[in-house]
């Protein structure tokens, strides 16, 4: 907003021959407004109701035209909820179907403490089932919700602050408390309240856009607020080492013709560095397998489960581009000899499905994260002591695709192209790999202080 005391009004002006033939005309600092009337008197209530806000010594709007109250009385009118209604639609269209169900999750975890009135508010899970599965999620705004689910919107309509009231520290602070809490009111996770706080940014600077404030400045920025201590490093404690990488491989090959099928699948997360939904997609026009030396993975697509709510085909996997990558960008990634004979055997003895993906359920479908997570879990009893099964090594099979980043930067491969193989940038390599790195330069220190000792040992 540009507030103003330089305000004009003139008199009104009649055009003949106009639908609207009586025009009232005002400048607000250098900014000229105008409205017609059908009528002279609806034109006479108009420039009366101008002139009594400029006697009465408010401030107009250089955009609106608006007196000061008028336009907090029109900002009024706008709800939270229906503001989140309006970020979400703008959103939807270009957005991921895993980002929209993280839109979702985060306003369905603020908007029920924007609220004026505590008095007849749905419990907590139904409110929640309420915002997540329906109010924020755009394939589900044609159909007839469940009559509690629709009560309980209703109650959220009702009593939702406007937007206007977010500019006051208060209500920002309690949205910032309610992302940092779970359903049950334990502390939510790091990353989660991080990715949480930055949809509300987003929402309030759309807010600032549409000019829902009466100061242009993004009301989240006036409050300070302590993010949660979040753990991004790679702990060395859950990376296997090349021995325990075959062993673990092995016994995912000795469970079956289903463990056969995955060896080469969780291969792909520690000899490529891949993600698992970047494997998921691989077909065999991706990969360059030659007989000898080594072959090249061709990554350009990932497949990730969002669900079948979320997505425009109803489908639960979506095809995307890569992670952090424009839309038909490719990460070549080299893969060593004894991978690229994996490949080759898996392909020979298991075809690819009709897409040429290399890896799929016993349907031909996408594979699941719940089936090979079942597959990875039993790898891991077999083939490591109680102890080490028990510990945090190799938890996750995401847990591969650090351990072959760790091996690459432990082998002294350039930080650089290591980040270029993971598909990291630089920054996100040396924070996820601070303590792999740290353990690599301790390495170079002694080979270094043993050189210079070599040197600076007296000839015989």
């Amino acid at each position: 907003m540009r507030l103003t005391y330089d305000v004009r009004i003139y008199s009104i002006e009649t055009r003949k021959n106009r639908p609207k033939p009586f025009r009232i005309r005002w400048l607000v600092g250098e900014q000229k407004h105008s409205k017609s009337y059908a009528v002279k008197a609806q034109a006479d209530g108009r420039r009366s109701e101008l002139m009594s806000a400029v006697r009465k010594g408010e401030q107009f709007d250089q955009d609106t035209g608006l007196p000061v109250s008028e336009l907090r009385a029109q900002l009024a009118s706008v709800t939270w909820y229906a503001h989140t209604r309006a970020y979400i639609d703008r959103k939807w269209a270009a957005a991921p179907a895993k980002s929209r169900k993280n839109f979702a999750d985060a306003l369905a975890t603020i908007t029920p403490v924007l609220v004026k009135s505590e008095a007849g508010k749905p419990e907590a899970e139904l409110l929640r089932r309420a915002l997540y599965g329906w109010a924020y999620n755009r394939n589900r705004w044609d159909d007839e919700p469940p009559a509690d689910v629709a009560a309980a919107l209703r109650w959220v309509e009702k009593n939702s602050l406007s937007v206007s009231e977010l500019e006051e520290p208060r209500n920002i602070r309690a949205a910032l408390d309610a992302l940092g809490k779970r359903l049950d009111g334990q502390p939510a996770a790091a990353r989660t309240a991080k990715r949480k706080r930055a949809c509300l940014s987003e929402v309030l600077g759309m807010a600032v856009e549409k000019r829902y404030f009466t100061i242009p400045v993004n009301p989240l920025t006036t409050v300070k607020w302590t993010a949660p201590k979040s753990v991004e490093e790679v702990d060395p404690d859950s990376v296997a080492n090349p021995r325990q990488v075959r062993m673990l491989l092995h016994a995912v090959r000795e469970q079956g013709a289903r463990g056969a099928h995955l060896e080469a699948f969780f291969g792909c997360l520690y000899y490529a560095a891949m993600r698992p939904a970047e494997a998921t997609a691989l077909t065999r026009a991706q990969c360059h397998l030659p007989e000898n030396g080594w072959g090249t993975l061709t990554l350009r697509r990932g497949s990730v489960r969002a669900g079948r709510g979320w997505t425009d085909d109803g489908n639960a996997h979506q095809e995307r581009h890569l992670k952090a990558r424009a839309e038909g960008d490719s990460r070549p990634v080299p893969i060593p000899p004894f991978f690229v004979r994996m490949l080759r055997e898996h392909v020979e003895r298991f075809g690819t499905a009709p897409d040429g993906r290399l890896f799929r359920t016993s349907r031909g479908g996408l594979l699941q994260e719940t089936g090979y997570g079942e597959v990875w879990s039993r790898a891991r009893t077999e083939a490591l002591t109680e102890e080490e099964a028990a510990s945090l090594l190799a938890r996750r099979p995401y847990d591969l695709r650090h351990a072959g980043v760790s091996l690459w930067l432990s082998s002294g491969v350039d930080p650089m192209e290591c980040a270029r193989r993971a598909g990291h940038t630089i920054a996100v390599l040396f924070r996820v790999y601070a303590k792999v790195l740290a353990q690599a330069q301790h390495r170079a220190n002694e080979r270094i202080d043993a050189a210079m000792l070599e040197w600076n040992t007296p000839e015989a």
